[in-house]
């Protein structure tokens, strides 16, 4: 089997790089290990939500419309973020608006299965995709003027570019010969949806405190999702906890924002890392979503620096003109300089971030809530810091 691009991963990242590509005129192949890439999809009901959840940014949401997958979401599991309050340790406060920053909202929350239901629709009217799955790769070798992947099968794809989209633990990374020690951030994601006594009214919420980050960000309904990053030993605690005292504690920390919580979806937890690649392309290779960068996720931007990334990547192939090989290094080159910078300056704030307030020392508490205030009060500050988180 031979191809223009061959993408090892399925999932959104890879999924909407696919759809990107549908009028490329280039031959797409997908590789996923999972036999079936269309979750089932019910109606909203108090029990059946995806406790994975993503704020999908302005630009991203833009960029999905323009792949045909986001008409195909249902609007009644989507909810928007009209404003956002983030709290320090110790009464400070800044505020951000959709209204102050001029746009229709500054997010969308909306389920992981239910995008990948949306993205994978389009795919089954791609003419120029063809699906491998379920598949497992076994080996990868690099030749001047291609790629060859083998299967575990026996089966063999030739490809002029093989794109790795198949997660932090990326096989194709390894395959390609690019590494970095990830840096263990010693916490992990508690996830767990809510119903709520109080209405959200479309705000998200974060509380920074010394031991944790703690976000609630609005779901459809009077419901919201949580992900609080804690130590592991914490985590350990929050799932073991009986239901009605893990609402407890949410409440609590959420300084009763949103009154009475009831759990919807039973908690879950991941481990939190920063990975920080030397190179996110190689000979006949380009890395994308978390195969290509992990980061903190109190800023909500891990999918979306993901379909930045694959937004980038099919602008390049797109407008190759004359060059005719998709996996050409001048291509992959100039894919990695206009990605490098956003994908550092996510990682760099999320990293900043995270242990400025996560850290006792009396100086760096009074200087971080000094510094929330402060940026609350100037508004050209402000609509500076949340230029970035909306494209």
């Amino acid at each position: 089997m031979k191809f223009d691009v061959v993408i090892i991963g399925g999932g959104l990242v890879g999924a909407s790089l696919a759809a990107a590509l549908k009028q490329s005129g280039l031959s797409l192949a997908i590789v996923e290990s999972q036999p079936s890439l269309m979750p089932h999809i019910s109606p909203a009901s108090e029990t059946d939500w995806d406790n994975r959840i993503y704020a999908i940014s302005p630009g991203s949401r833009g960029f999905l419309e323009r792949s045909g997958a986001w008409p195909l979401l249902d609007a009644d599991r989507i909810a928007p973020v009209e404003a956002m309050r983030v709290f320090g340790d110790s009464g400070a406060e800044l505020e951000f608006s959709a209204y102050q920053m001029g746009v229709a909202e500054l997010a969308c929350i909306l389920e992981n299965r239910a995008l990948h239901h949306a993205l994978w629709q389009v795919a089954a009217q791609q003419e120029n995709l063809t699906l491998l799955a379920p598949a497992r790769c076994a080996a990868l070798k690099f030749a001047a003027d291609s790629a060859t992947l083998t299967l575990e099968d026996g089966r063999t794809v030739d490809a002029k570019l093989v794109v790795g989209a198949d997660g932090r633990d990326s096989w194709v990374r390894k395959q390609a010969g690019i590494s970095a020690a990830p840096l263990d951030y010693r916490q992990h994601g508690v996830v767990a949806n809510f119903s709520c006594e109080l209405p959200h009214r479309g705000i998200a919420y974060q509380w920074f405190q010394t031991d944790g980050i703690l976000a609630l960000l609005p779901l459809p309904g009077n419901r919201v999702s949580m992900v609080w990053s804690v130590s592991p030993e914490r985590a350990d605690s929050l799932l073991a906890m009986p239901h009605p005292e893990l609402c407890g504690q949410v409440a609590a920390a959420s300084r009763h924002s949103l009154g009475e919580l009831k759990l919807v979806t039973p908690p879950a937890a991941f481990p939190l890392r920063l990975l920080v690649l030397p190179h996110i392309s190689a000979p006949r290779v380009a890395l994308i979503g978390d195969a290509a960068h992990n980061m903190h996720p109190l800023a909500g931007q891990g999918v979306n620096t993901g379909f930045r990334d694959a937004r980038q990547l099919a602008e390049i192939l797109l407008e190759r003109g004359a060059q005719n090989d998709c996996g050409d290094a001048m291509l992959l080159r100039r894919y990695e300089r206009k990605r490098k910078e956003d994908i550092y300056t996510m990682q760099a704030t999320t990293y900043g971030l995270k242990h400025l307030f996560n850290n006792e020392a009396p100086v760096l508490r009074s200087a971080r809530n000094f510094g929330l205030d402060s940026v609350n009060r100037i508004a050209p500050l402000k609509k500076m810091l949340m230029q970035h988180a909306l494209h």
